[in-house]
């Protein structure tokens, strides 16, 4: 099996979904602090029966249930092996998915707080670049150890965040996609959630050699193709999108409104995306889709 660094260099390839979305619909409980992380411990077989469905519908990569696994995150929930419970995610996934690369995923210190900052950054401007090093590098290293085939270092809210991951995942030399949590405002600049141009930041891994991708991910699927291309042009690197369904959270009313879909992906294909998938709310279902997409080739790279 080729590296998936290798396989993006002869055509696209395709992501899973939600995770958490597939694990909920099953009728799991995801609403702790530790959301489906919990589940390691306490239903694993869940995680990797998940796994099994996305990889059924044509998923190419598995993406590990570690996005809010974090040592101190075990620590407070009273969990006593969180270096055990990340690697067994890892295991998981390749139970669940034996035939896809495994992508261990990586969430921002905001995914840890649980308390919606990651779609912010607003602890950005109180928690220094030593200290987002510090809190990375044990789940960093574990997942590593654990064999994954890369590191999905995903809904990263700004520059100082992808500046600590990226100095972990050079000293670890270990492969690594970078994507974050973008919006395209109305001048059609896309934009971290902290407001830096998305070009600037994607530009801070041009020449790194670990990474092997970067993009977006947990965004409107409307501002994935600009972002692609910004994304393109700043890193020089294959580019991933994994937006949303599409519906939008209603806090007041606790409940998703506005109609599903992930939008047109072949458009994502044409803009240049080569790793393509889906975040909240995207199943099974809409990652056929999207493989079928793929697969009929009805697009061309612009």
């Amino acid at each position: 099996m080729p590296t998936l660094a290798e396989a993006l260099t002869t055509g696209p390839v395709v992501l899973d979904g939600g995770l958490s979305t597939e694990l909920e619909s099953r009728g799991h409980d995801v609403t702790s602090a530790l959301w489906s992380a919990r589940l390691l411990r306490d239903d694993p077989a869940a995680i990797r029966d998940a796994h099994a469905a996305f990889e059924a519908a044509g998923a190419q990569v598995a993406t590990t249930a570690s996005y809010q696994a974090t040592v101190p995150g075990f620590a407070a929930a009273g969990f006593d092996d969180a270096p055990g419970l990340i690697a067994r995610s890892v295991a998981l996934a390749r139970e669940g998915a034996p035939s896809s690369w495994v992508a261990g995923s990586v969430g921002p210190y905001g995914a840890y707080l649980a308390d919606g900052s990651e779609y912010t950054g607003d602890y950005l401007s109180s928690v220094t670049l030593p200290e987002l090093r510090e809190f990375h590098r044990p789940r960093l290293q574990v997942l590593a150890e654990a064999g994954v085939d890369v590191l999905a270092c995903e809904t990263l809210p700004g520059a100082a965040e992808v500046e600590a991951l990226l100095a972990e995942v050079t000293a670890l030399d270990v492969p690594a996609w970078f994507s974050l949590s973008a919006v395209t405002g109305s001048d059609g600049v896309a934009r971290t959630r902290r407001g830096e141009p998305l070009s600037d930041v994607l530009g801070m891994v041009r020449g790194v050699d670990q990474v092997v991708a970067v993009g977006v991910n947990c965004t409107d699927p409307a501002s994935v193709v600009p972002a692609v291309v910004w994304a393109r042009v700043a890193s020089g690197k294959p580019v991933v999108v994994y937006p949303n369904s599409g519906e939008r959270w209603d806090a007041d009313a606790r409940a998703w409104t506005g109609d599903a879909g992930v939008g047109d992906v072949s458009e994502w294909l044409s803009a240049g995306a080569r790793l393509v998938g889906g975040c909240c709310r995207v199943r099974p279902a809409d990652v056929a889709a999207i493989a079928g997409t793929v697969r009929g080739g009805s697009w061309s790279t612009s």
